[in-house]
């Protein structure tokens, strides 16, 4: 799925009771982390849930892309997980560093409806998936 499908599935929900379902599904469909990448050394800090995060560079015809697997113990945190892999993964490490994620989390107006701690994990996140990027561009 595409950013701009992602939110025009939001825009389709009614309230945010079907919203917040909807990204606990998100979560529930992420790719499964492979058990030897749960280990402390890819936990995000910062996030009240756990939250592991591995990177790797993959080589394509077109140049370099980010490749991002991740998982948490915590159903909602998982699906903003999951936004945060449809954003970035698969992008290209200069890609990755200039994505408008603000602008994107804001259009889904997450910055209402998501706590305090929820959203400070969810940059910390995003903190660590651009480090990542900024290590391979250019």
């Amino acid at each position: 799925m595409t950013p701009e499908e992602l939110a025009e599935n939001f825009a389709f929900l009614d309230d945010w009771e079907e919203r917040y379902a909807y990204i606990i599904d998100l979560g529930r469909k992420l790719a499964p982390m492979d058990p030897s990448d749960r280990v402390d050394e890819n936990l995000v800090p910062g996030c009240l849930s756990q939250v592991w995060l591995t990177s790797r560079v993959e080589d394509g015809t077109a140049g370099p892309t980010m490749r991002f697997s991740a998982d948490s113990d915590a159903h909602i945190t998982k699906g903003l997980v999951a936004i945060a892999l449809m954003l970035f993964d698969g992008k290209s490490p200069q890609a990755v560093v200039d994505t408008d994620l603000d602008g994107f989390f804001e259009r889904l107006d997450l910055g209402a409806h998501v706590s305090v701690n929820r959203r400070n994990g969810f940059y910390s996140m995003i903190g660590k998936i651009r480090e990542a990027g900024r290590q391979h561009a250019g």
